[in-house]
Formats: structure tokens, sequence, C-alpha cells
């Protein structure tokens, strides 16, 4: 069908054969709709490429949608994100027809999945994208049939009382008879934990308030809020999190707790003024999700097998790298669980302390106590450990201890905030350590980051041009029954193409040759193009691209989260 298409803009002269070569090489590359690849490159306008598709497949070709009515239905059944990311919209036809907009009428998948979930014969129409998302956009918006109902008859009395209703640890899912501040609050927290949500945003705008979900990494709009009511959800928030009301002008952290559906969730919040008011952040930990195991958060066997081994060892430094978010305490705390026993003593110092692990001790930095990374490490060490856990290295302090600890018989594990495994070793000599100490105390460090899983139940296998192999430093022989995996996007997945995340790592051993860079104070870019040449390292980007060959993830989301890969 696609040949077809290109054919027919090569007679009426849109399009020549050269630029219709690059477009076939551009959309067999990338699976992007042929219009929009099309449009981008600047061959042909979106119109003429949607008027030659509806040529060809015989159907209608709407160039307006002014005054369109969107199927109430398909709002009701169909999720927002579902329709952004596929360009689909229904429309009530004359005498009862059910019309399906499509900026792609190529790909029938997003039209078979709405006229399933409505349960209607479909018949489908071609219209420009920007026309679609609009339309969509507008249609959603204006469903605030929910938050209105909720909200329906505050004044500025009620506003002021409903943020004192507060009853601790109750079941969100019981909320017929709450105030409506308390059950448009409950809403957005019971539907955050349904769609995974790990964070929820209330971020003020000029003319409302927007909520949030970050659901894999990535962010969500998923309602408006009208800005009249701004204050009352920032100030219920505050009382949720045992914060001051009355202060608004400088940042608060809070926490709390509830029970939802019989699931316990700790909840961490935190306020912050803007230039639109308050707003603030509640980041949801489900006590219920319990604590992963080693052999559950992506490792390779290979990197399996190193991992074990290493956290096994007797005495020494173990260092996990990466940015905030990046899962870093995760795989401390699988780490943790595989090595934890009645014959060793494990205790951990943490801002914050995450999840209670069963058997060891946990302490809370609090810096207005006195009680610091350094101070607490300090008196750690004298309560006879095995194991030691420290949740980040952030100056020479806490990082001269740590090495002691190590050299006099501890195994230490901490975090660093370094783009790979070698940073690590050039922030530890940057923050003043000398490196025999780092030498004899390092034995290994693990960068990782987090891509999302495909999608199961709607990934779409393709066999990848050579072009596309070599590209990405990947060999046939690697691929699981020589396929790749897209991501499409279904009502299963809220319509993104992935369901979960898993870490992607890059292991860098203390071995004699990094040893003697380290003395020798070597760049980090030094030290690991050695290792990568000595085969003692392979990269996050490698690492990555390694999961999608197994059809685990996408190699799209390796290269996003991997950008600043040299390799």
């Amino acid at each position: 069908m696609i040949e077809a298409v290109l054919h027919r803009l090569i007679d009426a002269n849109r399009l020549s054969p050269e630029a219709a070569e690059a477009v076939r090489a551009e959309q067999h590359k990338t699976g992007k709709p042929l219009a929009v690849v099309l449009t981008h490159a600047g061959h042909v306008p979106e119109e003429a490429v949607l008027d030659a598709m509806a040529a060809h497949l015989g159907i209608p070709m709407l160039t307006d949608l002014e005054g369109a009515r969107v199927n109430v239905q398909f709002i009701e059944k169909v999720p927002i994100e579902f329709a952004r990311h596929h360009a689909v919209v229904a429309l009530n036809g004359a005498n009862g027809a059910l019309l399906i907009a499509t900026a792609d009428p190529l790909d029938t998948y997003p039209l078979d999945e709405v006229g399933m979930l409505l349960g209607r014969e479909i018949a489908p129409v071609v219209a420009p994208r920007e026309k679609i998302l609009s339309l969509v956009s507008n249609a959603y918006e204006m469903d605030l049939s929910a938050v209105d109902s909720m909200l329906g008859g505050l004044d500025s009395a009620s506003l002021e009382g409903i943020t004192r209703e507060i009853a601790e640890s109750e079941d969100l899912a019981d909320m017929a008879n709450k105030a409506p501040i308390v059950k448009l609050l409950n809403t957005i927290l019971f539907q955050a934990l349904k769609q995974r949500a790990s964070d929820v945003h209330i971020q003020p705008y000029e003319r409302h308030v927007q909520a949030r979900y970050r659901i894999d990494g990535i962010l969500y709009d998923v309602m408006r809020i009208p800005k009249v009511v701004q204050e009352a959800v920032i100030s219920r928030i505050k009382v949720m999190g045992k914060m001051d009301i009355a202060e608004r002008r400088v940042p608060q952290d809070g926490q709390t707790s509830f029970v939802a559906g019989g699931r316990e969730v700790d909840v961490r919040i935190s306020t912050i003024p803007s230039v639109n008011g308050e707003r603030a952040v509640m980041r949801l930990q489900d006590k219920s999700t319990g604590i992963y195991d080693l052999r559950k958060i992506g490792l390779l066997e290979r990197d399996l097998e190193t991992m074990t081994r290493l956290i096994a060892m007797a005495h020494g430094i173990i260092l996990v790298t990466g940015p905030t978010g990046s899962g870093k305490t995760t795989t401390l705390y699988a780490a943790l669980k595989e090595i934890n026993g009645p014959e060793v003593n494990i205790i951990t110092i943490e801002d914050p302390v995450e999840y209670q692990l069963p058997g060891i001790s946990q302490v809370q930095v609090s810096n207005k106590k006195g009680m610091t990374f350094a101070t607490g490490l300090r008196s750690i060490v004298r309560q006879d450990p095995d194991v030691i856990m420290v949740g980040e290295i952030r100056d020479l302090e806490t990082a001269g201890i740590a090495i002691q600890s190590a050299l006099t018989g501890h195994l230490v594990f901490s975090t660093l905030h370094t783009n790979d495994a070698s940073g690590a070793v050039s922030r530890l000599l940057d923050l003043g350590c000398e490196p025999f100490l780092v030498n004899s105390a390092l034995i290994a460090v693990a960068a990782q980051r987090l891509v999302r899983r495909v999608c199961l139940a709607c990934r779409e296998a393709y066999a990848p041009a050579g072009e596309e192999l070599a590209a990405n430093d990947l060999a046939r022989a690697q691929l699981k029954d020589g396929l790749l995996y897209r991501a499409r996007g279904c009502p299963a997945c809220q319509s993104t193409g992935y369901m979960g995340r898993m870490g992607i790592y890059e292991i860098l051993q203390i071995d004699d040759a990094v040893k003697d860079e380290i003395t020798r104070r070597e760049s980090s870019a030094a030290i690991k193009k050695n290792a990568i040449e000595r085969g003692r390292l392979a990269t996050l980007r490698q690492d990555g691209m390694a999961k999608a060959a197994l059809g685990l993830t996408t190699i799209d989301e390796v290269r996003r989260v991997t950008q600043l890969d040299i390799a």
C-alpha cells in the first residue's frame, strides 16, 4: 500500500523517484507513519499525502474538523493517550454512523481497536494529524464532569473547612461520603496506583492546575483542575503530609501513608513555591510490591554471575552510580536481600529509608539533629557490622570513612551521581581521596539506567535492515528469531507501547590494569576505553542493545536513555 501511495505522488509530480527511495528507507528504518516521514522531510505537504491515501483506499477525506462532534462513548472508553498516540478520533456521522478519523489510514490496528472497544461497526475517514489532535484535546478537556461533580457546590467558606477533614490510613476505595477536595485527591491517588505511577505532580499554571503522573519514568498529563480550588488542593496535600498549611514561601517536605484496596502505600510529599502558586509532588511507594530480587532487576546472566560473586566478598567498596531515579537504591536493596541472613550483621544509613528490610538495621539521616552520613557512618562502624550500606557518598569525609571501613574488614555499598562506571573513580579522586586508598578499597563500580520494557501485548516484530544493525552495534546472530521489536501502544499499556521497567548495567571491576590507571590518575574516558578494548567492560548502550536483541525492550528506548554513552 505504501508503494501505491508513493507511485500516486510520483505520477502527480509531487515526489521525485530519488526522494521516494529516501522516504522508503526512512520509513522502513523508523516505522513512522508515511505521512509523518514525507511531511517532516519536506517532500510533500501532509494534505497531499492524505489525499493520495484516501484516493487509493477509496475513503473520504476531511480537510476541516471545525464543528465536528466527538462520540461520547469514545471519550469514555478510549484513553486520551491512545487517541493522541495514534491520532484517531470517533465522530458522529449522519444516520447514526460512527466515523473514525485517522491521520494514518494505512495502519488498521488503532481502527480495529477502537471498533472493538466501542462494540460498533466503523467507517474510516482521513483527516490531518494536527486537526485530529486538536479535536482530541478539546474533547477530553471539555469532559470535566468527574472533576466538576466532586467540586460542585463549593464556596469560600467550605474551602477553608475541607482541608481539616482527614483520617489517617483510610481506604481510598471508600470515597462515597468524603468532602469534595478529599474525594478529588483520593481519586487522583487511586488512579495513580491503578496506572502504576511512581509520582503524582500537581503543577499550577496561570489559568488552571495540571495533575500529571510519572509512569515508567515518563510524565503524562491526566487531569485539569480548576484554578479556583488550587489552594484548597495544596492545603489538603499539606494536611496529609503533616506540613505547615500557613507557610507558602518556602519548600516543605512531608510523609503519609494510606491503604488502597488492601494495598499499603507510603507517600513522600514535597512542595515548592512557584510563580503561579505552590506545586506539589507526591512519590508513591507501594509496600505490597516488596523488594526486588537480584534476578529480576534486569541483569543478564553474565552480569548476574559477576554481581553475585562481588557481593559475596568479605570486604571492600562496591559503588552503584547513575542519575536520580535510575534505580540505584533498588539494586542495592536487592544485593542486601541476597546476602542477608542471621549470621550477617547489616546496617544501613539512608536519606530517606525508602523500604524497611527485615533483619537489617536501618538508620535515617537527619541533618537537623546532626545525623549526617559521615557522623552516622562513624557510629555504625562501632556497632560491629559485617556489611554497611551508605545511601550516598557526597563529600570527602563520608568517602574517607567508607574507605577506612572497607580497609578494616567491612563490605561497604554506596552510590555516587556519575554518568558511567569509570566516572565514579574520577569522582572519588576529585573529592580528595588518595589513589592508593581507592586502589586498596574499591572492588567494583556498577553504572545503571532504567529502560522501559516493551509491552508484550502489542509489540510489533520486524526484521531489521543491515544498516540499522550496524548503526546500533548489533549482529544478526544476536537477535532472537532474527527479529527486533517496535512499541505500538494498546489500552493495556495506556497506549505507550511499554509496560514496566528494567535496568541496564555497566560493571567495571577494579583489576590490576585499572589500579595502575588510578595510580597514574588517568581520565575516566581513558579508563573506560582501555577496559572496553581489553574486553573487561560492556557499556550501558551495549547492555541495552543486548536486551533489545532479546525482545525485552526497543532500540529507540535504549538510545533514549544512553545518549551520553560514547560507545
